[in-house]
């Protein structure tokens, strides 16, 4: 993939976030880290909201996808499928369990990105654009959208 200042300039904006992303996300083993690691995290900071109020959890999951929806339809769709399923898991669980285990997580699947940043030997991306927060996800959602042959 071309990662010129060109491509940047010519790309979707959601392609040449993608391909920013992607500059620090090279290791296989860094990939595989937060292809675990991302999708906790994201569970784990909506049982935080959760845990204040789920209408907040519900509040900043529509925004994101209003931001998604700008960026791609179709990775808002799947952004979409996956954070109801995250709500309705965090709606299963006993509401005493959502604040311990969300913190839990958190702390663990962080440690576990900033493992891969080690081993991949870069920082990561969010330390230079906190956009990267919100296309992280997308990072990983990009890998299984790309295995189905679905566009983005």
């Amino acid at each position: 993939m071309d990662h010129s200042p060109e491509f940047h300039q010519r790309a979707r904006a959601i392609d040449a976030l993608l391909a920013r992303y992607a500059e620090s996300h090279r290791n296989h083993t860094n990939e595989i880290i937060h292809f675990v690691c991302i999708p906790l995290i994201v569970l784990s900071l909506l049982g935080l909201l959760w845990a204040i109020h789920p209408a907040l959890a519900v509040a900043v999951t529509l925004a994101s996808l209003y931001y998604y929806a700008r960026l791609s339809r179709q990775f808002a769709l799947g952004m979409g499928v996956m954070s109801a399923l995250m709500l309705g898991l965090l709606a299963l669980m006993p509401p005493m369990t959502v604040l311990p285990v969300s913190i839990a997580v958190f702390v663990v699947a962080w440690i576990g990105q900033f493992i891969g940043h080690k081993i991949e030997g870069k920082k990561p991306s969010f330390f230079e654009d906190l956009r990267f927060l919100l296309i992280g996800p997308l990072f990983v959602l990009s890998f299984l959208y790309r295995r189905l042959n679905l566009a983005y």
